[in-house]
Formats: structure tokens, sequence, C-alpha cells
């Protein structure tokens, strides 16, 4: 390679060792064998590489200085000079020295030139860097790929201007010129051209380190007359000023207030028509703690809508504590800066945004600027507080989509209810008529909306599950503060929910996290899971079911898993299942027992599932299912009932035979009274020395089970052994709470996994005792019955009286 530079041209051409890259390759001039190499004006050099591929491990610089202060400026195109280079990755630096009276004026040719974030690399890697130096400070004014709106960057002082090459770039042309010399008062000012649908990113000079301190810079941007365009600041911050106040001013054509001025936390002007420019102000700042101002900022240019005078009204006047946001899909994670036009939301012509929220106590008119409609979305959400269960416990609040919602032309993408009260105070949902089926893999839901129902604590929070209108649960009672997240799945949400009957109350409180009503169609076969799912419950939580059986119905009960698949670290995790009728016996189990076979449930139950602290990497996880059927009526049944028919037609039949008898007679019958004689029916003695009505026999006291078979119950393999252990059943009246089980070490459990019976000694004879009913006669006193006192102990059975008595006596 030969390089040969004029002195005139005051041109330098350096290359060097590529940064990071082991010298292994050297370069062979007439002069030696060197590492690196600089030529200089009015010099001629020629090396050779000492190996096959330099670009590997040199690079190179080409700076040219040109003097624009003392001598003529040369306008016009900038070569790339000298020819001839080698093929490595090469940066040209273009040094223009220029007076501050007179700034210079850079035009790049097309396609122009587009500004990207530092850190960013170009597609092709071509990039362009352009500094401005006023006296001894430089200011970066940005860095440029190839493709994109900047069309001229007017200076002031003096510029230099840098292009970096790759070593495989076949590029010729520099791509810009120095246009002319103008005076601008300001630090830069930035044209932008853009001549269709478009979207460009752009940035504050010095950008993220800071706008220089107390300066002014304008950006042109040229827009078609039949455009529309949009600002829109995405990351910008603010120094700390000492005097004036750091701003943003536009010059928009027609505008009756030129220059407009905002802040930087102001939405900025949208929908406007042609071409404007924009401004940034700064201010003096505090020497101390200066602070960082800087900008990035997005115009969109999009032609006007069709519908774009069309306005929609939303009437959330009545609405109280709710916010309607309508966003482009995505919203609210960060939207990329997108290079095509994009949906605005307008709440007037001139204020649109990407996405736009509006409170409610407020009317609002609103229109679009969108070609397609189906890339918007609408997020609501909506506070309901009970501070005073006095004043909110006979309140119903219904839990539906407002119309004013449901009448915009989006779609809703979500609701949310967030419903706050007191400890005291507890939350109640229903759905009377629709009922809410548990979104399960064996039940899904295939509505167009669900509901996401999240209990949160200050300690945990209970993912109470997804939910969907048309199953079985009428009823969640939760004591904790509630989200409830309405989500929708396509476009038929607005017919499928014209009847929502989602209510909402506040209750008093109740003792489990959370507890469900449920009133199954006799026909389905209905899943449940315990909450939190897959997760498991959090410790110590206790969960119920109460499952309404119709009258006529059985339902079966099973689950899903022999055990519950824990290891409890602190306490016991217990399953308790007992049946809503006076007497029911319940079943309990522990987490280290087997889980009940499936069963019949003939009257509305309950399930309870109450957790422990599990051991590292277990969870809680429990999931059953109830099936119904008619009622078979018992064969033991009918036989007693058949069997009690034929005792009483044989009772009636003895009793007409009596009658018909005592007609049959005609004279009548004469009785002679002996004093002396029992009239009485002979019977068993008394068991007891004294008559019931003397003693105290028939008082019975209250007999625990576990004083009289204690010893046998301790004989048993161990199953029903005492535990020493904190047991956290629910307990209280039947009907109203969960039912509450014995103490383990004295509950009679015949339905345990252990294969032990407790057998109880059958009653003997003189266990039983025969109730008498002592009727007085009339006449005779107190006294005359206890005249006897062979008769104080009598227990028999005394013979009906009655006016037959001397027909049956003869």
């Amino acid at each position: 390679f030969t390089i040969s530079l004029r002195k005139v041209d005051n041109t330098t051409v350096m290359i060097k060792p590529r940064p990071g890259v082991a010298a292994s390759c050297r370069i062979h001039t007439k002069n030696g064998i060197r590492s690196d190499l600089k030529v200089k004006p009015g010099e001629n050099e020629t090396f050779i590489f000492t190996c096959s591929t330099p670009e590997k491990y040199f690079i190179m610089e080409i700076q040219k200085n040109i003097d624009c202060v003392s001598g003529p400026c040369p306008f016009g195109d900038v070569h790339l000079y000298p020819p001839g280079l080698p093929h490595l990755n090469r940066t040209y630096i273009w040094d223009v020295k220029a007076s501050t009276k007179a700034g210079l004026e850079l035009k790049f040719s097309t396609p122009w030139l587009r500004q990207i974030e530092p850190g960013e690399r170009c597609p092709d890697s071509i990039s362009y860097n352009i500094n401005s130096c006023i006296d001894e400070a430089t200011v970066n004014i940005g860095t440029f790929c190839r493709n994109g709106s900047v069309s001229r960057v007017k200076l002031l002082g003096g510029v230099v201007m840098s292009l970096y090459l790759p070593w495989h770039s076949l590029l010729t042309t520099s791509g810009f010129n120095i246009a002319n010399r103008a005076s601008i008062k300001r630090l830069c000012i930035i044209e932008s051209t853009l001549k269709g649908e478009s979207s460009i990113t752009l940035m504050s000079p010095n950008y993220p380190l800071g706008f220089p301190e107390d300066e002014l810079m304008t950006w042109q941007f040229v827009i078609p007359s039949n455009m529309r365009a949009s600002v829109f600041f995405h990351n910008y911050s603010l120094s700390n000023c000492e005097r004036k106040e750091e701003r943003v001013e536009y010059y928009i054509p027609g505008s009756p207030s030129n220059p407009e001025v905002f802040k930087l936390s102001d939405s900025q002007p949208a929908n406007i028509a042609g071409s404007f420019n924009m401004s940034l102000q700064g201010c003096d700042q505090d020497a101390q703690n200066p602070g960082i101002l800087r900008l990035l900022f997005q115009v969109v240019v999009q032609p006007p809508q069709v519908d774009e005078n069309v306005t929609h009204l939303v009437d959330l006047s009545k609405e109280k504590n709710m916010t309607v946001t309508i966003h482009l899909e995505g919203w609210p994670r960060q939207i990329p800066l997108v290079s095509e036009p994009i949906c605005l939301i307008c709440k007037d012509p001139r204020t649109c945004d990407r996405a736009l929220t509006l409170a409610s106590g407020a009317v609002y008119r609103i229109s679009f600027l969108c070609k397609d409609l189906s890339q918007l979305r609408i997020t609501a959400e909506k506070g309901i507080g009970c501070m005073d269960i006095r004043w909110c416990q006979r309140k119903i609040y219904s839990l539906s989509v407002p119309k004013a919602i449901t009448r915009l032309p989006i779609q809703l993408h979500k609701f949310i209810w967030k419903l706050l009260a007191t400890d005291l105070i507890n939350i109640e949902i229903t759905s009377p008529s629709l009922k809410l089926q548990q979104h399960l893999p064996e039940q899904r839901c295939n509505t167009s909306y669900s509901y996401t129902i999240v209990s949160a604590t200050p300690e945990t929070q209970l993912n109470v599950g997804v939910f969907c209108p048309g199953g079985s649960i009428e009823k969640i009672q939760m004591r904790n503060n509630i989200t409830i997240s309405l989500k929708t799945f396509g476009k038929g949400f607005i017919n499928e929910s014209v009847p929502q009957d989602l209510k909402m109350s506040f209750v008093p409180h109740i003792k489990d996290e959370c507890t469900f009503t449920v009133s199954p169609n006799p026909k389905a076969k209905v899943y449940l899971q315990t909450p939190n799912w897959p997760y498991g419950l959090p410790p110590y939580v206790s969960i119920s079911w109460f499952i309404a059986v119709p009258s006529k119905q059985t339902a079966r009960l099973g689950f899903s898993k022999d055990r519950m698949g824990i290891a409890c670290e602190t306490g016991r995790a217990y399953l308790n299942v007992k049946e809503e009728t006076p007497g029911a016996e319940e079943t309990v189990r522990r987490e280290d027992e087997l889980l009940p076979q499936p069963r019949d449930m003939r009257h509305s139950f309950w399930v309870n599932i109450s957790n422990c602290k599990p051991v590292e990497r277990t969870q809680l996880t429990l999931q059953f299912w109830v099936t119904f059927a008619d009622k078979q009526i018992d064969l033991g049944i009918i036989l007693a009932v058949v069997a009690g028919a034929g005792v009483l037609t044989a009772i009636g039949l003895t009793v007409c035979c009596v009658k018909k008898k005592k007609k049959k007679t005609q004279n009548p019958m004469v009785g002679v009274y002996n004093a002396n004689v029992n009239t009485q029916m002979p019977g068993r003695k008394g068991l007891f020395g004294k008559g019931r009505q003397n003693n105290d026999s028939h008082v019975y006291a209250v007999i625990d089970d576990a004083m009289v078979y204690g010893d046998l119950l301790k004989e048993s393999n161990g199953s029903v052994a005492p535990e020493v252990d904190v047991y956290r059943p629910f307990d209280g009246p039947i009907g109203s709470l969960p039912p509450s089980p014995p103490p383990f070490s004295f509950r009679k459990d015949t339905k345990r996994s252990s294969n032990t019976e407790v057998e109880l000694p059958p009653l003997t004879d003189t266990d039983q005792d025969t109730y008498t009913f002592a009727h007085q006669k009339p006449g005779q006193s107190k006294d005359d019955g206890n005249a006897n006192e062979k008769d104080k102990g009598d227990t028999s059975v005394p013979l009906l009286e009655n006016k037959e008595q001397d027909g049956l006596v003869e």
C-alpha cells in the first residue's frame, strides 16, 4: 500500500493497533518493522502487513482540519480522502473551525440520518457522530445511522464531524456537505423531514449526560400539510435551577398563542397539522447540585383519520373511586419506540396520547386517531371500602362493568375491584343466579370472561383461584382485603356479560381464611381444589366448603389422591368431613394418614382443610369431587315399615273383636269390689330397692367415654392415642359454622385408616331399667300411695284402666 498526502489537504493518516488484540501482526516499511504508522501532510509512505488479515489487528484514523475562520470555507460535498487506503476499520474526522458569530450548516444527502441512543449499533455498522465546539467546550450533538429523517444540522461555532466505516464497507462518499454559514444564536438546530407516515426518536445534546447549562436548541419538523404530527416525551429529567425555568416551546402554524410553552411533565401537543418547531430551554443551575437536564422524545406522523371528529361520550359523573385507562395492547409494559404510526386517544383535539386515563366524577368526550381500534384496550379499577360495619353491613354492591365502558367501541381488557375493610370486617361474594365455576384442568371455563380472586394480608397473599359464571359456587366468604379482576377473552364479552350478577357485601368476622358455599347441579360432577394452586396453602391457613345436598339426592364425595402429600415442621394438618345433621359422625384425617375413600353423603356436609407449617419443598394442595344420584330406599326400612303396619293391623283387629263381643252381651255385668285384691298385672320385681319416684335413678350424669372405655382405647394400636399437638379446627353450632371435632385423645372414629375397632361391652339385664308412669286415682292421697311398704319398689307396668276392664275380668 502507498499513502500519498498533499500538504494543502491538511490531512493526517494514522494506523494503530486494535485495542484489546494481541500484536501478532506488524507493519513493514522502508524504515523497518513497526506496530503503528503515521503519515503527515505532504508525506508518502509505502508499506505492507506481515499478516494476511490486518483488519483483525489494526484500525485507521483519517483526520482533516478545515479552517473557516481565517480563510474561505470549502462549501460543498466533503470527500473521502485519500483514496486507495487498506481495508481496515476506519474513522474519518473533519475538524472544522468556525466563529460563534457565523455558525455552520451541515446538509446530509438522502437517505438522511437517524439518531440513536448511546450504545446502540447501526444495522450496517456505518455511523456518524456530530460534536459542536464553542471556544474550548465540546458538546456531543448526537450519534446517527443512515436511513432517517435528519436532513440538516446547524451549529453555533465549529464542528467535529466523524464517520465510522467498517473494513468491508464499500462507501465512497461522506454523505454530507458544508452548506452555509449563518448565525443561529443557539446551540444548534436539527431539521427533521418526514414525508409520510412515520415515527422518529430524537434526544437532547449530551444525552444522557445532560444538556448544557442555560442553553437553547431547536428541532425543526418538516411535515406535509396533509399529515398530522404528535409529540411524546418518553424519558426526561430536570436540573436544579437557580434562575429561569426549564421549558419546551412550540411554534405551531395557525396557533393563536405562539410560542406555546409547556413543562416537560405536561402532555405535549398532538394532532398538529403541518410543520412546526420545538425548542428546549435550560436554566441557570445550582453550582453545588446542578442536576441533569435531558430529554428523549418521539414524533409520530400519520394522516388525519376519517373519524377523528367523532367523539364518544364517557359519563363517569356518578361513579366513585374509579379510573378508566384506554391504552394500546401490551400496556403498562414499556411501549417500544416503533417506527410506524400508532393509535392515539384524544380528550380534546390537541391532547392525545397512547394511553389516556379518565377519573370518576366527570364527563369526557374522547376521540381516536387510529386506523384500527382493535389495537386499543380498556383497563378500569374501582375501590370499595368499609370502615364501620354498621354503615355498610346491609349494603349490597354490584360488581358489574358500567355501561359507560361497555358502550365504547374498544375491547375491555380488565376491570379490577379493590375491596378494602378493617380487620373485623370480612367480605362476601355471591352469584345468586349464574353461580361461579372454579377453573380447573378437569372443568375448564369456556366463557368470554373470568374472575381472578386474590386475598391479600400483610403476611401473605392467597390466590383464591380463577372463576367464571355457570358453575355451582353460590358464595365465597373471605376475611381479608380482596382484589377481583375481571379479564376478557375475545369480543364476546359485551353479549355474554349482560346478565352479570356478581354481588359483594361486608359481613362480620369469620374464622376461616376462606369459606365456599357450593350448590351443585344434581346432574353434574363438580371439582373443587384448595386456593393458591399449585403452590400450596400458606402455613396455618384453614379453608372450608359447605356442599348443599338436595333432599332427594345422595352426594358421593371423593378425593383425587390418597394422601395430603406433605410433612409438617410445626403443628398438624387436618381434613374434616361432617354431615350437617344432628348426631352425624365426623371423619378426620391427619397429614400422615390415608384420605377417606369415596363415600356417600345423605345430607349437606362440610369439608374443612387446615394446614400446618410444612417442611421445605412440600405444599398442601388438595382436590376433591362431588357427584349426585337419586336416593335409594333401604330394604331394611321397607321391611320395618311393613312389620310395623302388620302389628298395627293386628292390634286393630283385636280391638274390633273386643267391641263386637261387648255388643253381643245384653245383660249388664255385676262386679264386686274387693279392696284386698291386687288389680295390677303381675310383673317383674323392680331393679331398685326404692321406687323411682323416691330415688335419683332416673337422673343421668354426663359420662365421659374416656373414663368408661379408657383402658380399651389404650389397648388399641395407637390410632386413637392422645396427640400432644395444637389442633386448629373450626367450631360452632351446626348450620352456621363448619364442624368442630372432639379432641383426638377421645375420638371414636371407625373410618380411620387403621383397621382397629373398639368393641364396647354389651348391656346386661342389670343395666336395664323399666320406666313407670304412675297415675294417681281419684280420691287417693299421697300417703295412701306409700302405705304398703312392699309396693314401694314395684316398677311393673300397670294394666290400662278403662271402662271395659269389667268385661275383661269376666
